[in-house]
């Protein structure tokens, strides 16, 4: 007979900025999991540097909690669309789970996603409404439209009884009655409890456990995640490790639990429980550890295909070499296929040359985000333009395409809607809301998007917002416009000068400021018209005997427009390069302008 624990493992998923983060902060206040004494900083899910710093969840983490006899599992999971993998094998660690949507905003392009992946797995959901003390919220209405899309995914009637909460996550507050005054968490802790199922789990059976995530310690290696299926483990036990090609057998080291936001090391764990294991060091994502007599092996995570790639290739500029820690071809090989093996929404190939390396993602947020993760840890690198994959179906080459989602004042309808005409998007709906903003929603292809979010943010003075997710394949949609100007490209290597930029500023907009080294190839600027223009921007004043008394007054210069990564992948074109270090990110042309003066 399956055995019923009082055991609840559930993953919080939602938009980007709807605050699933803020949310598990509220129940692990309210649950007790603090001292009353003890410092919490906010978002404390969020233990990345890169996290913290872009306000945005990354990668997927676990915790653990206690409430009145019952031990709650959560897994906080990433908002954003490129970081779709992390939800797709995260779901199979849980038995439901919470889907939060902002009470402003209403359902967004990821909470699709997420909703057709939770409803693949079967899972049952339990809705929180959050931020519904925003003065644009509008409850009622994002009620309606988030079941409106469960049944456009095609949910069954059941969902539709589903039990929807009403949060302020940030105060700490819930309510099952919008007219009711929110008080506390209980709300959302009796919905977990009352219609999340206890995982259903046979002792008696032989260990399963498929691995979804893993982790790394300094003292035992690396740590394979998962939530055990069946069967019982203790440290010291010989397992079998049923990979996708082979099998090799194991012996576990050392077994860690949850606390809080803590793993305790356990002597023993059984079916039901997330842990994780150590000791196996060639195990990865989709591996089952299983029992060596009678190993029950289970379907492996297969996740959506990246969309995007990019060619990542060891620095082969005059600059080389000065501010990395990890410079050579081999190193970057060793790390690029190394993150592969623990993300399996990338995927890592080697390229024409052996220093080139075809890496393969989501989208360009989820590899600049591998980029500055890299440079933080002293990698010095080269990285192209990014580029769409295509595929063949039918005998037709298709190309990735993308519904957008796009949230502006509604005095910028006409200049998006003619912006999203040239990069081939179609719209198919626009919704006007009483706050004097409208949303559009757009069919449009993943080439469109590449360099585009900075015209846009352009376009509307920051105040639009921009997302999107993968849609389907579908036929290859003309051409799309690239870059309309063209590059200021330094002709020779030296120290850029306050005299020369004076003079160049005219005819384009500088990216460097005066004291800056630079080398013959190296891009400083943006060109006012289509085409490249070689410049002197090393140039010094002649000196003289004669002076007029006003002749060496202060140079006046436009303050240079400093790129991000991020601006940089998008201002690129196909001929040109990014050299990243961890102290500077330069653009470069791809074969050298005329020498004149060698650096």
């Amino acid at each position: 007979m399956p055995e019923i624990l009082p055991i609840r493992n559930v993953a919080i998923i939602a938009h980007v900025d709807h605050g699933k983060t803020t949310l598990v902060d509220a129940l692990l206040r309210q649950s007790g999991t603090f001292r009353r004494n003890e410092a919490v900083p906010d978002r404390v899910m969020d233990s990345l540097d890169l996290e913290r710093e872009r306000g945005i969840t990354i990668a997927a983490k676990n915790c653990c909690l206690e409430w009145e006899g019952f031990r709650i599992n959560i897994v906080d999971t990433p908002g954003h669309a490129d970081f779709g993998g992390e939800v797709e094998r995260i779901l199979s660690m849980v038995d439901g789970a919470l889907l939060l949507v902002d009470a402003a905003e209403g359902p967004l392009p990821q909470t699709r996603f997420v909703v057709k992946k939770a409803l693949e797995a079967k899972l049952p959901l339990v809705l929180i409404i959050n931020k519904i003390d925003r003065k644009d919220a509008r409850t009622e209405q994002v009620v309606d439209e988030v079941f409106d899309l469960l049944l456009d995914c095609g949910a069954d009637a059941h969902y539709l009884d589903s039990p929807v909460v009403y949060t302020n996550a940030r105060a700490g507050a819930s309510t099952l009655r919008i007219e009711d005054e929110p008080l506390d968490m209980r709300p959302v802790f009796e919905a977990m409890r009352d219609w999340i199922p206890s995982p259903l789990v046979e002792l008696a059976d032989p260990l399963s456990m498929i691995v979804a995530n893993l982790g790394y310690s300094d003292y035992v290696g690396r740590l394979a995640v998962g939530r055990m299926k069946s069967g019982t483990v203790s440290v010291n036990d010989q397992v079998l490790i049923a990979g996708e090609e082979s099998e090799h057998r194991g012996k576990v080291l050392r077994i860690y639990g949850y606390e809080g936001l803590k793993m305790v090391e356990l002597q023993a764990a059984q079916a039901g429980q997330i842990v994780a294991l150590a000791g196996f060091e060639s195990i990865t994502i989709g591996d089952t550890v299983t029992s060596i007599d009678t190993p029950v092996v289970q379907p492996r995570i297969y996740v959506e295909e990246p969309t995007v790639s990019m060619v990542f290739s060891s620095n082969t500029s005059p600059f080389s070499g000065r501010e990395g820690k990890y410079v050579t071809g081999s190193k970057l090989k060793e790390r690029l296929f190394k993150e592969g093996c623990q993300n399996v929404s990338l995927r890592v190939e080697e390229g024409v040359t052996p220093d080139q390396f075809v890496v393969s993602g989501r989208g360009e947020l989820q590899l600049s985000i591998l980029i500055e993760t890299m440079l933080r840890e002293g990698y010095e690198m080269e990285v192209g333009r990014p580029k769409v994959i295509e595929k063949t179906i039918d005998g037709q080459v298709c190309e990735p395409f993308e519904s957008l989602m796009i949230d502006i004042p509604d005095i910028y309808i006409g200049v998006i809607r003619e912006l999203m005409a040239m990069r081939k998007g179609t719209m198919l709906n626009m919704t006007g809301f009483d706050t004097g903003r409208v949303r559009l929603e757009f069919y449009i292809p993943s080439r469109g998007l590449i360099g585009m979010r900075s015209t846009f943010l352009t376009i509307t003075r920051g105040l639009g917002i921009l997302h999107s997710i993968f849609e389907r394949y579908g036929p290859l949609a003309g051409p799309v416009p690239s870059r309309v100007n063209g590059a200021l490209v330094a002709d020779r290597g030296g120290i850029a000068t306050a005299y020369a930029i004076s003079g160049i500023e005219q005819r384009g907009r500088l990216f460097i400021p005066p004291g800056t080294e630079v080398y013959n190839g190296m891009i400083v600027g943006e060109h006012a018209r289509e085409n490249d223009l070689d410049v002197n921007i090393a140039k010094l004043k002649k000196l003289t005997n004669m002076r007029a008394s006003t002749s060496d007054e202060t140079v006046i210069l436009t303050p240079p427009l400093i790129l991000s990564l991020e601006a940089a992948l998008e201002w690129i074109n196909d001929n040109e390069t990014i050299e990243i270090t961890p102290k500077s990110i330069r653009m470069r042309r791809l074969y050298a302008v005329r020498a004149k003066l060698q650096p």
